[in-house]
């Protein structure tokens, strides 16, 4: 399969759109901030505006492994394991962890996505996706986080809006 792009996350969809040359061939469901969009440190919200993916993070690793300070702790979720840390923001499989590229709304300052940790990462699949839940980040579904990962290159464009999908056509401009 193709590299992707774009990928659009739609806040109003609950859903990641994955662009390759222009024609859209990746729709999966996520989860992004409870605390609804906004770029500020220490707000809890999902960064608008355009990314990239600065890093990737967790190639080789098992699925459900779970990361901590972007490390694997050498565990992989499971019920049990939840039930020893109910309060634990789960970050599971992979990272693709998002830079801003717009100064003064999600780049530098008090507004720098890189600085404040937003990743598209993995959940436990006992999680609900397509409602937000998440501290600032993109849940995805171990496995389709698993398959996005290798298909996703570095530096890959994130456009995250408030629009439903968008109806782009080859060779639309995306940025």
């Amino acid at each position: 399969m193709p590299d992707l792009d774009l990928l659009h996350i739609s806040i109003a969809d609950q859903m990641l759109y994955g662009f390759s040359a222009g024609q859209l061939t990746v729709r999966l469901s996520v989860s992004t901030a409870r605390n609804g969009v906004g770029e500020r440190n220490g707000s809890g919200c999902t960064p608008r505006g355009l990314h990239q993916v600065r890093a990737k993070i967790g190639a080789g690793l098992p699925l459900a492994a779970v990361l901590r300070g972007r490390r694997w702790t050498g565990e992989v979720w499971s019920p049990q394991l939840h039930q020893q840390f109910p309060g634990r923001d789960w970050i599971l499989t992979r990272i693709l962890w998002l830079s801003g590229l717009e100064p003064g709304r999600n780049r530098l300052g008090e507004v720098d996505t890189f600085r404040r940790y937003i990743y598209l990462h993995g959940t436990p699949d006992t999680e609900p996706m397509g409602e937000p839940l998440s501290h600032g980040c993109i849940r995805l579904r171990n496995a389709d986080m698993l398959a996005l990962f290798d298909r996703v290159p570095l530096h890959c464009r994130v456009r995250i809006d408030e629009a439903s999908c968008p109806q782009w056509g080859a060779g639309q401009d995306f940025t």
